[in-house]
């Protein structure tokens, strides 16, 4: 048996031993990599986290964080194939706040605060430097959703990815008082409250990347719609919308959130309306960021694959009592969210549109 250290092992016959690091595993950087983002994890450290990095599990306390009848929430996602874009361009930095915000805007729609978060980052031939990038993206996701990173895993799997490729996942769970559930009161005349997202976020890059090829540039060529390199504008990092969310939710008045993910508007929306329940929305009522319209005109895209595909500049919809409109927008907008009003709930089913984009 070959341990960690002893490469050098001769067997009986006089052969030398094989080692993990011979079949291409190096468990020496997996454990370097450990010490360096032990002090990223502890930066986002909250009441509950009992434990460290670096055991079998990781422990947390419900009742030191202020619970007392909790209802646990779990959500898991990844960033897709907006990887593809950060491995050929060599920018890792931003990948991992796509992650914590793909996970952590699933779990915040049920009404839940998330507590703590756990990656898991696959590659061929571990770089230490790069994972220790991703992983500093996931810390600063973390903060902004005032959620922990309490652990993880870093999986090398020569002969499963190409030279530089690697994947992600997360899983973020979070809890609620019993009772706080959402979506919860939904009725016809309730107002959409679209916020704003910060570009594309993590989902249509198959469809992105494919507009980007048939256009002749490349993502080193300057942005055509903004500034910097093309790369680097779609790189963009998802928004978090835990803290203005759970900020409306403790406000009164919210019925549901809606985060605008794969599926765009027209999926997204009625999975928080009740059965016989739909929306209006009017098309004009938010501008359209330019990042969209370069891509529908590149695509030759129709307007209902725009708005199936890409959330179209509205990256989570709160579902709000009509009294309670123009106060809570004042509420997201104090907290540094552009908000506006994109529609409301109507009798029927589905998503309708009045208008057009931009």
């Amino acid at each position: 048996m070959v341990r960690r250290g002893e490469n050098d092992m001769v067997t009986g016959d006089g052969k030398r031993g094989m080692s993990y690091a011979d079949a291409g595993v190096d468990i020496d950087a997996g454990n370097a990599l450990v010490e360096r983002i032990k002090p990223l994890a502890a930066a986002t450290a909250r009441k509950g986290v009992m434990d460290g990095l670096g055991g079998f599990g990781a422990l947390f306390d419900l009742k030191a964080a202020g619970y007392n009848d909790p209802v646990l929430v779990a959500a898991t996602d990844g960033v897709g194939t907006k990887l593809r874009i950060a491995i050929d361009t060599a920018q890792h930095d931003s990948v991992g706040i796509d992650l914590v915000a793909m996970c952590v805007n699933d779990l915040v729609c049920q009404g839940a605060e998330p507590l703590f978060f756990l990656d898991y980052f696959a590659t061929g031939k571990l770089s230490v430097n790069h994972a220790a990038k991703v992983v500093e993206g996931i810390a600063t996701g973390c903060q902004q959703a005032n959620c922990a990173l309490i652990g993880g895993e870093t999986a090398e799997m020569p002969g499963m990815y190409e030279a530089g490729d690697f994947d992600l996942a997360g899983f973020a769970v979070g809890a609620m008082e019993r009772g706080d559930a959402l979506p919860a009161g939904v009725k016809a005349g309730d107002v959409l409250l679209g916020i704003a997202s910060s570009g594309v976020h993590s989902n249509g890059y198959s469809l992105v990347r494919k507009i980007v090829e048939g256009s002749g540039l490349d993502w080193s060529a300057p942005c055509p719609f903004g500034a910097g390199s093309l790369g680097a504008a779609l790189l963009t990092p998802t928004r978090i919308y835990v803290k203005p969310a759970l900020a409306l939710h403790r406000a009164g008045g919210l019925h549901a959130l809606a985060h605008i993910t794969g599926g765009g508007l027209t999926e997204n929306l009625p999975r928080v309306l009740p059965e016989g329940l739909g929306a209006m929305i009017d098309l004009g009522s938010w501008p359209l960021p330019p990042v969209f319209g370069w891509l529908a005109d590149q695509g030759g895209l129709s307007q209902a694959e725009m708005l199936k595909t890409f959330n179209a500049g509205i990256g989570m919809i709160a579902v709000v009592a009509p009294d309670r409109a123009v106060q809570l927008s004042k509420l997201l907008g104090e907290m540094g969210e552009t908000v506006s009003n994109i529609g409301q709930v109507t009798a029927g089913r589905g998503v309708q549109y009045r208008g057009r984009l931009g």
